[in-house]
This record gives structure tokens, sequence and C-alpha cells, in this order.
């Protein structure tokens, strides 16, 4: 495919932005060549500005459940859009879309709106803080809530260590509250709490890990973790910015029948637009300025844009939708699997809701150690091979593939396809 528009713009984009991205994950680093540069969507579509059409399994890092430039949230976005795009107060919408959260998120019964995932964590341990007053708090590797300063924390000598930052610009103070234990390892948290008796605010995870590739829970890990917290006087915040209205209406908690003191959310209900929400118990959330003493503020919090956005597509879905959704991931990642064997190529691969993963190393894999045992160099040649065959997957092997309802199992049926060919391809050229 002739890429040459995207060249010029990336090397247009490094002249006045940092690395020519305003995220990191977009400017291939993990996979080599240079970032495909997006003039439009529709659909399960994108198209590049060399006019190049790619099947999308990315949709935005999640949000686009509905497929890209769904008629509905478009017509939404144009109603809300006609009547002003910002006003600095309360509106109707954000009551409207937190009763719609409310009714579906077993354990929120109040939300607040913020303006990114990133704000919705920082927000929920700061809450987690303030209830407990306690400083403390217990996150996994391999598990990504945002780039505040506390979740920039690497292991340091062992599990149970007090993380060191991995960032520059992330003081040690913040590092030394923060510790680090392995996904899916629940004696190192109760470990955790036996080194710091009535220190630790709260326990963050990914309930699905989408940010090391799609990683699940081992059984009873995530009902571990609600006794242990429980037990030790923390709260349990579930960070379902990717999972809620992913893999259920409810999200993870709903799907597992485990209960948060605090959820985090994102993407999807904001049907595109820049978003984020922490919710809890009404005892938890009435902490909370105005009428608490937990500090928490945004000028675009709830923008009447994004509200409606949500609500259009919330309103697109329903636990049908998720039945559908899960057989067209399964239907993917069962074929890739057949590929990958038929190929002699070690891998693991899974699905949950509408979201799918695969490594390239032998599974299953259960945390960050096993991901990072993944082929990541045959990961990026495979990626361009099916970019150059019209499919986008995440530039990264440590990324998840997203299903919309704009996708079609014949679709799927190509992707595998090209997925086989593809693949002939890589290994016959190593």
């Amino acid at each position: 495919m002739n890429r040459e528009g995207s060249e010029a713009a990336f090397a247009a984009a490094k002249r006045v932005i940092p690395g020519g991205v305003n995220s990191t994950v977009r400017a291939f680093k993990a996979v080599g060549g240079t970032p495909v540069f997006i003039r439009k969507a529709k659909g399960a579509y994108l198209t590049d500005v060399d006019g190049n059409r790619y099947l999308d399994y990315v949709l935005s890092w999640g949000p686009m459940i509905a497929g890209h430039a769904h008629p509905d949230v478009v017509d939404a976005l144009r109603g809300a859009a006609e009547r002003g795009t910002s006003y600095g107060t309360p509106t109707e919408y954000e009551t409207e879309l937190a009763e719609l959260i409310v009714a579906a998120v077993p354990s929120v019964e109040k939300v607040r709106f913020c303006s990114s995932g990133t704000e919705a964590t920082a927000n929920a341990v700061r809450l987690a803080r303030g209830f407990t007053g306690r400083d403390k708090f217990v996150k996994f590797e391999g598990c990504y809530h945002g780039s505040a300063d506390p979740f920039l924390i690497a292991a340091g000598s062992s599990a149970l260590t007090m993380g060191v930052p991995n960032s520059k610009g992330v003081p040690a103070g913040t590092a030394r509250d923060t510790i680090i234990v392995p996904f899916n390892d629940a004696a190192a948290v109760r470990a955790a709490f036996e080194r710091n008796p009535g220190e630790i605010a709260a326990v963050i995870v990914e309930p699905y890990v989408g940010n090391m590739g799609l990683v699940l829970p081992v059984p009873g890990f995530l009902h571990a973790l609600r006794a242990l917290t429980r037990d030790n006087g923390a709260l349990l915040i579930f960070d379902e910015v990717m999972t809620g209205f992913r893999v259920a209406y409810g999200g993870v908690q709903a799907r597992e029948g485990v209960l948060p003191d605090l959820t985090t959310l994102g993407k999807v209900i904001g049907g595109g637009l820049p978003v984020g929400a922490f919710g809890g118990s009404a005892e938890i959330m009435d902490r909370l300025t105005p009428d608490g003493d937990v500090f928490q503020a945004g000028t675009l919090s709830g923008n009447p844009i994004a509200m409606a956005a949500g609500l259009a597509t919330l309103r697109l879905l329903s636990d049908a939708t998720y039945v559908h959704l899960e057989r067209l991931a399964m239907r993917l990642i069962d074929g890739m699997a057949e590929v990958f064997a038929r190929r002699g190529v070690p891998h693991s691969t899974v699905a949950a809701g509408s979201m799918a993963g695969f490594f390239f190393a032998d599974g299953p894999v259960t945390d960050l150690a096993g991901a990072k045992r993944a082929d990541t160099a045959l990961y990026g040649r495979f990626f361009h091979a099916m970019l150059d065959r019209g499919v986008y997957f995440a530039p990264s092997q440590f990324e998840t593939a997203f299903l919309s309802l704009a996708h079609t199992q014949a679709e799927i049926d190509r992707t595998v396809a090209a997925a086989d060919d593809a693949l002939s391809e890589v290994l016959a050229c190593r």
C-alpha cells in the first residue's frame, strides 16, 4: 500500500508535536515503521490520508462499540452542538447518563464525571485515601491506570518492594506509597497487607487486564481481593475504564459477581469523546466536595457533547448486544488460534465480551511475566503484514483487540484468512 501521505504527515507532526504523536503508543515504536494518519472512519473501517481502507480492531482503543460515526451518535452530537458545546453549568444530560450508569453498574449508587480515564483513577485513589485516612495503595504489574504520577511505578527488587518510578518526573515520595504485586497473585496481596498493617487505603485493579494484552483473572482471584480488602479496612477499586460497558452492560463486576467499593469508567460511556467517571456507594461518594472533604473539580467535566454521545451509545446496547459481540470475538480468536497452530507458532488466545487478545507465546498468560515471554519481533512483522492486507490491529503486542456492532461474521472470516496469508509471508522471510 502507498502510504506517502502518512509519511509526510508524520514528518510535519514531528516538527511541532513531541514524537509526532499525542499518545505514545500511536508512534509505532513497538512495531516499527511510520504511523498511519487517518482522515475518516465509518462503521468498522478507517480510511487513511492516502485513501487506504482498514478493518479496524483498535476502535479508538475501545470507545467505539457502536462502530465509527453511528447515525444515532452523530445525530445526538449534532443536536447537542447546535445547543452549545460547553456551559460550565450543570445540565440534564449529566443526570440522564448518571442514571443509566447507576442502573447498569451493580456497585455504583452515585457517579461523578470528569474528562479522562486518568482523571477518574487519580480521583478514585484520592477519594479512597480521604475516606480511609491512609496513604498507601496496591497496584498490579502490567495494569495501566492512566498517566498520573502514582500509577507510573514499576516493581522494585521483589514483588512487595515499594515501587520506584519508571518515568522521569515522578517523585520518589510518590513511589513510596505505591505497592506493586503480580497480577493474579492473591498471596502477594495478603503479604502486602501483613507488611503494611493499617496503612493501605485501596487495592486498584483492572479486573480484566487490557493493557498488557488481554489477561483474565484466574478463578477466585477477584473474590480474594474483595475479601482481603474488606478484612483489612481498605477499599477495592475496579478500573473499568476499558471493560465498563465493553464486556457486559454492567462491566466485569456484573459478569463476575464481585462488587468493588469504587469503579472507574471511561471510553464507551463517552461514545468516542473525552470522558471519565468514578462511582461507588453513596456513603463513599458523598465525601466528595462540595458536600464532603475530598476535593474534585474539572472545567469540562460532564461536557454536554460527551454526555450526549455517551447517552446515544449506551441506548444502543443491551444484554443481547454482548452475546452477539462475544460470539464474534470467539470466532475471531478461535480462527486465529487455528492459523497459529497450523503454522507452528507458539500462541495464547483469549476473549471476553467484545474484547479479544492473542500473544505469540506459549500460554496461558496470567501475569506480566508471562506476557513478556511473547515474541514481540514476530508480532511487529505480523502487524505490518496485516496492515498491508487492510486489517488494523493495535501497534503493540501488549494491547487488546475490540469488536463493534459494525463488525460482521464475514469480516471476521476475512481477517482470519488474511492472518493465514500474512503469517505465511512473515515466516517465509525469517
